[in-house]
């Protein structure tokens, strides 16, 4: 089976570097070309490695960056991989998508748009669909937004409550990495020994993203979904990994015996599928009293491949009503890169590419 030509747009940055430590020898898509600004054009990965934790391939290490070019892209590349910043993300996706090109983007620029979905594979594959409802798509591009770092690391841990006992309200305080800035992240003196309060937009992202993600895609339209989410978003000085604090109000009142075993039992069609970046079990609980933490869970997930994509789940309580829990995920693997590609791997499996 030939493979299918893939470009990885910002290649220069950290979740443009996952991108690439996604794709190295991956089974369906091949490389063609990285692609930066014209500032980096030229210059070999090797050049501007910021990812700190993989050993890339030499012949990886030694490809040249080029400038981005559309007509290039879509000339050579079925598929374009998004990690550029979203000021420039969004018209340069929307050309790529009108030049017949599947963007799978990290970026937030499109993922309120009406017809794009913010897509999960475990939590909602059936929005995939409204890629055939956009303009671009008779062409043969459109464009499928994964979710912000901060909602991804919980989308499988409430979709699995909501659809077994109902979601009413969740209550959010995020612990986020300081990767999820970019790179080089927060200055280090206002990151190192201090927490910051302020994450711009992140609160009301996630309020908004999750609603749609658990909501439905039904006659040409999202329906959101109905319970209420209330976030509050911190930095605190830990390389990659957001730990998220959930209080959870629920229609039924399980025993945490059967909390847990609706989460550890949660499949999706990623699984189903048997894609090769998806974790064989999408959620995993510890019971251990100070798990999961960034620095031993991080990188849950198997086989080696999905290593990062799995979501941790420790500290489940029942309290005066409320179900209380930590979830653990990698922000750049997970709420990045190997969610855009996980992504892919889906739209492939069902012929959209």
């Amino acid at each position: 089976m030939s493979k299918i030509n893939v470009a990885i747009l910002g290649a220069t940055g950290m979740i443009g570097q996952r991108f690439v430590q996604m794709l190295e020898d991956h089974p369906y898509f091949e490389i063609e070309g990285l692609y930066a600004s014209e500032r980096s054009n030229g210059k070999r990965l090797s050049e501007v490695l910021k990812v700190r934790d993989h050993v890339y391939l030499d012949e990886t290490l030694d490809r040249e960056i080029e400038t981005m070019d559309i007509s290039k892209i879509s000339k050579n590349c079925r598929i374009a991989f998004s990690g550029i910043p979203s000021d420039l993300a969004g018209p340069t996706e929307t050309e790529l998508a009108q030049a017949g090109v599947g963007v799978f983007t990290n970026a937030g620029s499109h993922r309120m748009d009406a017809d794009v979905p913010i897509l999960i594979p475990e939590v909602n594959p059936a929005h995939l669909d409204s890629v055939k409802d956009q303009k671009t798509f008779a062409n043969g591009g459109f464009i499928v937004t994964n979710a912000n770092c901060s909602s991804t690391g919980i989308a499988a841990p409430l979709a699995a409550m909501n659809d077994a006992f109902g979601l009413k309200q969740v209550f959010i305080s995020t612990y986020q990495a300081l990767s999820g800035a970019g790179y080089p992240g927060v200055p280090s003196l206002d990151a190192v020994g201090n927490v910051v309060p302020f994450i711009k937009g992140e609160e009301e992202k996630m309020e908004s993203e999750l609603a749609k993600m658990l909501g439905t895609y039904d006659n040409g339209a999202f329906n959101f979904a109905g319970f209420k989410v209330m976030a509050n978003c911190a930095r605190v000085p830990v390389i990659d990994g957001h730990l998220e604090s959930l209080v959870i109000d629920m229609e039924a009142q399980p025993t945490l015996e059967e909390l847990e075993r609706c989460l550890v039992e949660y499949r999706g069609e990623p699984q189903k599928y048997n894609l090769p970046s998806a974790p064989e079990q999408p959620i995993i609980v510890r019971h251990e009293d100070n798990r999961p933490q960034p620095v031993f869970d991080a990188m849950a997930g198997k086989p080696a491949r999905a290593k990062g994509m799995a979501v941790t789940v420790g500290r489940l309580r029942q309290s005066n009503g409320y179900y209380k829990m930590f979830a653990m995920s990698h922000n750049t693997l997970r709420g990045g890169a190997g969610g855009s590609v996980l992504n892919a791997e889906l739209a492939k499996a069902k012929g959209l590419i």
